[in-house]
């Protein structure tokens, strides 16, 4: 850490922050997180890897999701301020490099996975509004229509509101419920193939244990979103009692709800529809709409109900993406032009503009380059980066074991991070991927040359212009700035 000290705060030196969550509000905040795009936008190709087992790769994802989050449940109890994963890796390395290309990896996989809700969103609008097959270009335009209405928003300086997360959250769950409903109906009614569910099938003949790999690596995308609950512990009540038990509760809720969801899907769907749903940036769960009770018009609302699913976690990802730049201009290791802010909103404008020109970016080249979803392609990434996040949070928690533990801390067990570890760095591997899959790793390798590039010209301006190291200066407080 530097011997630099940070500016004063403008709100004096009381707490900034309300502790007004408690267990019902963290649990909604934490479902709500977890469920967003997720199941929308892996459900079918997952599917299409393994067959009617699709419920099994959820299952796998939600049980390496369980051993990463206790780690983090032992970090966070132990270390109760709100910069996540690159407090714990300062703390556990000290290297400001790494804690840097941690943070903006944490940054990038906002900007994708609110890239991949864009184009989800897209999709399920113009299908909403009568345009049942919308082509590759109407999709891209109304894609990046809706990341610059977010930027609008964000410029607004519209912070995280968690009750309007709760009733979104609700929106999310009821899109969810029906298609779950729908799948008990059809099962109910003899129309459905509940023998499908034990099947396997691949279409490039893996085996069962690389097949679910690979579908292991789609699903985790699903199942992101608790570690953003660790950002909120300074507004927790009481967070040491409730964190641990209602981070573990959230995550169980999600996984049931998706493994119901998954069945549905392979027990209304026709095996030979459910690689190739009718629109793939819109999702399998429309179709099981559309086949499992054609005669309500229950297809013409659902489209909307996925829009208002995706749209909130979209928003979330891209303030945190963007209020997390702001937060690294001001440590000085990203240059300090990115850290203006609005003379009246007081919103980070500069940080905002660079997240959704990266965004509206990262959608056309996406678009261009991919020959297959473009929502499969980020989705991925996401999940890519938020693993070797997860990797890196997993060696820490074990690193940190040197410092002592404050009383009543959560301590999870020792085998439990190692296998976190271990099996998070197993899934970023390219046997976890398909061949087209492997447009990930283009895609976050250039997000991350982005950062360094950033970087180093951050230290060439320190060092020449201010003789000033690069290098955060206070890591604690990278959070508070970016509120």
């Amino acid at each position: 850490m530097s011997s630099r000290t940070a500016e004063p705060d403008v709100n004096g030196p009381e707490p900034d922050l309300k502790r007004v969550m408690g267990p019902k509000l963290l649990l909604l905040f934490i479902v709500g997180d977890i469920l967003g795009a997720g199941v929308y936008a892996v459900t079918g190709k997952l599917a299409g890897q393994v067959g009617g087992i699709a419920w099994l790769p959820f299952l796998v994802a939600f049980a390496v999701a369980t051993v990463t989050a206790f780690s983090y449940l032992e970090l966070v109890t132990k270390y109760p301020q709100a910069a996540g994963a690159a407090l714990y890796t300062h703390k556990a390395f000290g290297i400001h490099f790494v804690t840097f290309l941690v943070a903006f990896t944490v940054v990038c996989s906002g900007i994708t996975s609110a890239s991949t809700s864009s184009n989800l969103l897209a999709a399920n609008l113009l299908i909403g509004f009568g345009n049942d097959s919308p082509s590759t270009t109407t999709t891209l335009i109304t894609a990046m229509l809706f990341m610059v209405l977010l930027a609008a928003i964000n410029l607004r300086g519209v912070g995280e509101s968690v009750k309007f997360n709760v009733l979104l959250t609700i929106v999310e769950m009821t899109a969810l419920a029906i298609v779950i409903a729908i799948g008990f109906y059809v099962v109910g009614k003899g129309d459905a193939d509940l023998g499908r569910i034990t099947v396997f099938e691949n279409p490039d003949d893996k085996g069962l244990f690389m097949a679910v790999t690979v579908a292991t690596a789609i699903a985790f995308f699903s199942m992101v979103g608790f570690e953003d609950s660790v950002n909120m512990v300074e507004e927790t009540q009481d967070p040491m009692r409730i964190f641990p038990r209602t981070m573990l509760t959230g995550l169980g809720i999600a996984v049931v709800i998706y493994m119901l969801v998954a069945v549905s899907v392979v027990a209304v769907i026709p095996a030979g529809q459910i690689a190739e749903p009718t629109n793939a940036e819109a999702g399998i769960l429309l179709d099981v709409v559309k086949i499992g009770v054609p005669d309500l018009p229950i297809d013409k609302l659902f489209p909307f109900l996925t829009v208002f699913a995706v749209a909130n976690t979209a928003l979330i990802n891209m303030l945190m993406a963007s209020r997390l730049i702001y937060g690294m201009a001001q440590q000085d290791v990203l240059p300090r032009s990115l850290g203006k802010v609005l003379p009246g909103r007081r919103s980070p404008w500069t940080a905002i503009l660079f997240t959704t020109l990266l965004a509206l970016g990262l959608i056309t080249v996406v678009t261009l380059m991919s020959d297959n979803s473009v929502v499969g392609a980020l989705s991925g990434t996401t999940a890519t980066l938020l693993l070797a996040v997860f990797t890196v949070v997993n060696i820490a928690c074990l690193v940190l074991r040197r410092d002592p533990t404050p009383e009543k801390a959560f301590r999870a067990p020792t085998f439990l991070p190692v296998v976190g570890a271990l099996c998070c760095a197993y899934l970023l591997g390219p046997w976890a991927r398909t061949e087209a899959d492997m447009i990930q790793y283009k895609i976050a390798g250039g997000l991350l040359l982005l950062g360094i590039v950033l970087w180093a010209l951050t230290w060439l301006t320190n060092r020449g212009i201010r003789a000033k190291k690069t290098g955060f200066r206070d890591i604690e407080r990278m959070e508070d700035d970016a509120r």
